[in-house]
């Protein structure tokens, strides 16, 4: 039965006796199926790397489903490796050359080839345009006599394609192995984009004879090592091995991805062997898991941290006065060693060390002074009318717990701050004047602030997308870090984008790192990712089969 193993071996912990598989001794041609207890499979109902582009999402796509031409170290630091392009070299500012693996199968059967590259990135299918562009080269458009290649797509794939590629002209097609990614402005961040995610690599055909958009993004035909054998949206995902797969043959079977909201749930299921591992676990319960000796919780902190947003059009966040007192009433450390049990840290701002030499080291994020934040509410004039906070319940790591110390640490400054639960995200950003301030989670998709303070708060981002927040100066500054090839100037634009976000006219608070912990059987051979991304890959489950 999938998501079972063989049961006998029992060894008796704290008077129960635990149950664990016989994978240890299972033969290549005996593969295992193992079940992931998850908190959330996707939000948006679909398999779509352009339209779920979330936390959860990244668990599930990478590197299970979804690959792109260049890849990502899933066990080592996340630097970039080759993925379904063996080799990449720039041509000038604004191209980019990819070498493509020849013999890469896509689950149908399909070899990969230049023009699933240059369709992947088409028009029609990250805008639904319809008609092609005017260009002799860039292979860019398609239109498919006989096919369905034209489709309605939802309004989260075009956003998401224009703030992952602002300036992408097209693909320019070399030969059957060979494409060229062509930009319209300059860009040092083209291999980063290329590598990051949204910019994996589907089938052509697939799209094409599927009838909906519907259709294919509940069940995308891609290269990765399993493909979706059944996807019941809230419920579950189905995974099966991809034995063409050009990495090796996978050494599962299959893979199971459940929905078990509950954290408990998640827990006691993986203690009576129904699941194999249990993500999303809260650090206060790594403890009690661990005091069993047959289970081991792994993670750590990963590129992505937790926000709180804030929406300036709402009438009491119009003056950043407001914002700014929020951001100084808010004591980060005690949120980190109370609710995290110091297993995260808090970051300076909205940055990364792995960027490099783009890194501000000597930034920080807004001093915790409770007497400032209480002058700046005195000068801003608030008469403490209620500011509404939304939440979902624990979608992320003690979002629940962590709102609650908000709401009090808020208070002392003077805030009347109201917490309202909701039940998924298009009611966290449904535009009503009772969005004032909510929770998010900001990534760095590649080793560049482009990656993740223009993505999500810039022109294109989705904060300003939906009408929460905008400068014009920030806006021209994206521009600038975008498109300039000067570093220097570059670093520049970055800490004055990091100055006004956080401090002269907050979009958002950085409070702390992210962090994902996933508890297992020890005696499985698996090592978790600095990241979402779980890896069941050969060359992570105990060698290759």
């Amino acid at each position: 039965m999938v998501g079972s193993f063989t049961r006998r071996s029992a060894i008796a912990l704290g008077g129960s006796a635990l149950i664990l598989p016989r994978f240890a001794i299972a033969q290549a041609y005996n593969r295992p199926s193992i079940t992931i207890a998850v908190q959330k499979i996707a939000n948006s109902n679909t398999l779509d790397v352009l339209r779920e582009q979330s936390n959860v999402g990244e668990r599930v796509f990478f590197s299970s489903i979804w690959e792109g031409l260049i890849g990502r170290n899933w066990l080592g630091n996340l630097e970039t490796v080759p993925g379904l392009a063996t080799e990449w070299k720039r041509i000038d500012d604004k191209t980019v050359e990819l070498k493509l693996r020849r013999g890469v199968k896509f689950h149908n059967g399909d070899e990969l080839t230049a023009e699933d590259v240059a369709f992947s990135f088409s028009r029609q299918r990250m805008f639904g345009d319809t008609q092609p562009s005017q260009g002799k080269t860039i292979s860019v458009d398609f239109v498919v006599g006989g096919g369905r290649a034209n489709k309605e797509l939802p309004a989260e794939v075009p956003a998401v394609a224009r703030r992952s590629w602002p300036a992408l002209l097209g693909i320019e097609i070399v030969d059957k192995y060979t494409v060229r990614f062509v930009n319209g402005t300059p860009d040092v961040t083209m291999e980063g984009r290329i590598s990051r995610y949204g910019s994996e690599i589907m089938n052509r055909r697939a799209f094409e004879e599927a009838k909906t958009y519907s259709d294919w993004a509940t069940r995308p035909v891609t290269t990765g090592p399993y493909r979706i054998a059944e996807y019941r949206p809230d419920v579950s995902l189905l995974l099966e091995a991809h034995d063409e797969y050009w990495g090796g043959r996978p050494p599962l079977k299959s893979i199971r991805f459940v929905e078990v909201p509950e954290t408990a749930s998640r827990i006691n299921g993986l203690l009576s062997g129904q699941y194999q591992f249990a993500c999303d676990i809260p650090p206060d319960q790594i403890p009690q898991i661990e005091k069993n000796p047959a289970f081991e919780v792994q993670g750590g902190t990963i590129l992505n941290h937790r926000l709180t947003v804030f929406d300036k059009s709402h009438a009491q966040l119009q003056n950043p006065l407001v914002r700014r007192a929020m951001t100084h009433s808010i004591d980060r450390q005690a949120i980190v060693d109370s609710l995290w049990a110091g297993r995260t840290v808090v970051p300076k701002g909205l940055q990364w060390p792995y960027y490099g030499d783009m890194f501000h080291a000597g930034w920080a994020v807004p001093a915790f002074d409770l007497k400032l934040a209480r002058e700046l509410v005195k000068q801003s004039g608030y008469k403490g009318d209620p500011i509404p906070y939304r939440l979902l319940n624990n979608y992320y790591t003690n979002q629940t717990a962590t709102a609650q110390v908000l709401v009090e640490m808020w208070k002392e400054a003077g805030l009347n701050v109201e917490i309202q639960v909701k039940e998924n995200w298009q009611q966290i950003l449904e535009r009503t004047p009772t969005r004032a301030v909510r929770d998010w989670s900001n990534s760095a998709p590649f080793n560049d602030p482009v990656s993740s303070i223009v993505a999500q708060h810039g022109p294109n981002g989705q904060q300003q997308q939906a009408g929460e927040w905008r400068n014009d100066e920030m806006n021209t500054l994206s521009i600038e870090l975008e498109t300039s090839t000067d570093r220097a100037r570059r670093k520049a634009a970055f800490r004055r984008m990091l100055e006004i976000a956080e401090r002269e006219d907050p979009a958002y608070t950085v409070l702390h790192q992210n962090a994902t912990f996933t508890a297992k059987p020890k005696a499985l051979a698996w090592k978790a990712s600095p990241a979402f991304a779980m890896d069941f890959r050969a060359e992570n489950w105990g060698g290759r089969s």
